[in-house]
């Protein structure tokens, strides 16, 4: 095909089929916006946001928050025998007890105890 061709039968298309491409990466677009929007506002509305220590308005009560015990995990590589066994098993059943323990139905589900939250951060 030589140039006079090509233009040729580049004149044949539609406009749809001349711009496809910008509309469809504009439709994205427009979508990405419309689901960040609908996050944000979940964000917002569900309390999240007030929540959230890393947000500039913080700093100042980020000091005052409690680092909770960090549960280091069971390590991914070593030896496997029963010592090893004994220690996954004791900290499985550490943990799944602390998750069960909680009523799901309870009226105090939210409070601070259950949640493991220090009194002292929300004054």
């Amino acid at each position: 095909m030589n140039h006079e061709e090509l233009a040729a039968e580049a004149h044949k298309l539609s406009r749809w089929e001349r711009h496809r491409f910008m509309v469809l990466v504009g439709i994205s677009i427009v979508i990405s916006l419309v689901l960040v929007a609908i996050a944000l506002r979940l964000y917002t509305s569900s309390g999240a946001a007030q929540l959230d220590l890393s947000r500039p308005g913080y700093v100042s009560v980020r000091e005052q928050a409690s680092q909770p015990d960090r549960f280091e995990g069971f390590p991914s590589s070593g030896d496997i025998d029963q010592a090893a066994l004994d220690e996954f098993r004791k900290l499985y059943k550490s943990r799944a007890e602390q998750a069960t323990n909680v009523d799901s139905f309870a009226g105090d589900v939210m409070s601070n105890e259950a949640l493991s939250i220090d009194a002292s951060v929300s004054e």
